[in-house]
């Protein structure tokens, strides 16, 4: 049984990948200064290039958790991700209100993913 893991550190990885599926740790966005539209752009980046490094992309995804730190955002957030989801291979999802560990951080995306 073979685990690869990419960009390791001492708490957690970055992504695993297991039997042709990628596991994406909780993406955060780093300009947290930015607004919810912002981040969510930044996170979706870095999802895309998390999965293109791991022999995936957005189409392949399986599933997806949001956690957004006020669903008075929400509608922000949607308008970010329906313009990043291919139309077609929209995953499940599921998205809920959390109190992140960073109080700046506002929205916060955990993928699941098929490589292709």
């Amino acid at each position: 049984m073979e685990i690869k893991r990419l960009y390791v550190g001492k708490r957690l990885s970055e992504v695993a990948i297991h039997n042709h599926t990628v596991y994406l740790a909780g993406q955060i966005a780093e300009q947290t200064d930015a607004d919810i539209q912002g981040q969510t752009r930044e996170v979706l980046g870095h999802i895309d290039r998390l999965l293109a490094e791991s022999g995936s992309d957005k189409t392949c995804i399986l599933n997806c958790q949001i956690y957004i730190k006020d669903m008075a955002d929400f509608p922000g957030m949607n308008e970010e991700w329906d313009a990043w989801v291919p139309q077609g291979h929209t995953p499940p999802r599921a998205t809920v209100e959390a109190r992140l560990a960073d109080p700046k951080v506002l929205v916060e995306i955990v993928i699941i993913a098929a490589q292709r």
